[in-house]
């Protein structure tokens, strides 16, 4: 009997000096000294606490009779938690997601400080720096979010028409222009447009080579009829494309706000501009100088090539590249400029006795930049053995500089086309004929995962508290 009572003791006095936890279906018996060794910790605070209402602050439930506190989490992650409290130490795994490691952690109000050095470099790396993920599994995570999102845009200007007259048969004739591909009419129309500005930019060219030139009776250049066919004939077909997306586009105000369509317009207005001054000019001799406006309109023409954007996924997404990497294309800008001028000076100074065309600074920036992009005219060189070294120097670095930033931006474009590419097969599998049902099939658990992720990524830089000394003392010892 005397046996049985001091082990009734013991458990009582076990019981009576610690907590009993249920995580997530995860039980467990933690000693009360054990957790106050870190007291800004979640458990350590339970101790301090005197009343119920002040428990279920820090656990989602408390049971009365088995004075067991229960906490909502995963209980995978626990066990990492347990860890901490017996050794003092946080370990990260390799298999562990660390946006969710660390969410867990800061729960529990344990201090990424006390991750220890052998896991301590990895996983900080890994929380700001998520591109240690395969770049194609990247860029298809990145893909499928930007995608869902224009195609909820696409669809935001699909169900337009449905409140406007002749809806149904205008929504047709949008998707037919404005998506090549979506059915045989869209493409034979896309092939066509394509056909069409080839054809007014070849005339343009054939134009300008003197195998082709007319002379009048003056003696004066003037138009071949065949080039003026062709090329009315195109400026016909590009009114009547930009006309007929305006008289169909689901919001006529923001219908200039799409590149390709400000692009469409800027290919014909340089025709309309110039044939107003031609008429002002005839009607006026002393406007007459108008003539070399019109000379400097048909030069603008050559925008028309711009229009095969709207049937290229690869000029689109080049485009789209270039728009967001405003950034890289500035590094580049900026270290040529800094490297342009240093080697100016330095082929200045070793060469501005000997060589007759490398006498002034602004000289040597030409030669510099031709000789850091690797163009190599030939018009200048250096003539002595310095300045046959600096040359050389001057290219290796152009190579480096130019080369650093270009991986970035081509990252940039391959994730770009993916994207587009995308957008286009969910655009075409689109079926509107009875109306508009439900958006295409979109992985909506990538695309949410996606977003968490980024903002999880954003706010640790924002919400990473540190400890006090005095706390960060006690939680050591």
């Amino acid at each position: 009997m005397t046996g049985h009572s001091l082990e009734d003791q013991s458990e009582s006095s076990v019981e009576d000096n610690a907590i009993r936890i249920n995580v997530g279906g995860f039980k467990k018996l933690l000693l009360s000294n054990m957790l106050s060794r870190f007291p800004e910790t979640r458990l350590a605070r339970l101790l301090r606490c005197q009343s119920k209402e002040s428990i279920l602050e820090l656990c989602d439930d408390y049971d009365d009779t088995e004075r067991e506190f229960y906490f909502d989490r995963n209980p995978a992650l626990f066990p990492y938690v347990l860890n901490f409290y017996n050794t003092g130490r946080l370990h990260v795994m390799a298999e562990l997601c660390i946006f969710s490691f660390s969410q867990e952690i800061e729960y529990w109000g344990i201090n990424e400080f006390f991750i220890d050095s052998c896991c301590s470099s990895t996983y900080h790396c890994r929380k700001m720096e998520p591109s240690g993920e395969d770049w194609d599994d990247k860029s298809e995570e990145g893909s499928t979010s930007s995608s869902f999102d224009e195609i909820l845009e696409f669809y935001n200007d699909a169900t337009k028409f449905d409140k406007q007259p002749l809806g149904s048969l205008r929504r047709r004739i949008w998707l037919m222009l404005d998506n090549p591909g979506y059915s045989i009419p869209s493409r034979i129309i896309s092939v066509f447009s394509i056909l069409v500005v080839l054809g007014s930019i070849a005339t343009m060219c054939m134009n300008s080579m003197t195998e082709f030139t007319l002379l009048d009776s003056e003696g004066q250049p003037r138009e071949d009829p065949r080039f003026e066919t062709v090329e009315h004939f195109g400026i016909g077909w590009f009114t009547f494309e930009l006309v007929a997306r305006f008289v169909v586009a689901p919001d006529l105000i923001h219908f200039f706000e799409h590149p390709l369509n400000l692009i469409d317009l800027v290919s014909i207005l340089p025709f309309y501009l110039a044939l107003l001054i031609n008429l002002v000019a005839e009607s006026s001799p002393a406007l007459a100088n108008l003539g070399r406006v019109v000379q400097v309109l048909r030069l603008m023409r050559i925008f028309r090539i711009l229009k095969l954007a709207r049937h290229s996924t690869g000029l689109r997404s080049l485009g789209a590249t270039l728009k967001n990497s405003y950034k890289e294309v500035g590094l580049i800008l900026l270290y040529l400029a800094v490297v342009v001028t240093f080697f100016s000076v330095m082929a200045y100074t070793v060469e501005k006795e000997d060589n007759d065309g490398l006498t002034t600074i602004p000289a040597c920036w030409w030669w510099a930049t031709v000789s850091m992009t690797t163009v190599g005219y030939g018009d200048v060189v250096p003539v002595s053995i310095a300045g046959k070294l600096t040359a050389s120097a001057c290219i290796l670095a152009g190579i480096l500089v130019v080369v650093f930033p270009v991986t970035l931006i081509f990252n940039k474009f391959s994730l770009f086309y993916k994207r587009q590419r995308q957008l286009e097969i969910a655009m075409r599998s689109c079926d509107f004929d009875e109306g508009i049902k439900e958006v295409p099939s979109v992985n909506l658990r990538n695309y949410y995962a996606h977003k968490v992720k980024s903002l999880m990524a954003s706010l640790s830089n924002m919400s990473r508290s540190t400890p006090s000394d005095h706390s960060l003392n006690e939680s050591l010892h």
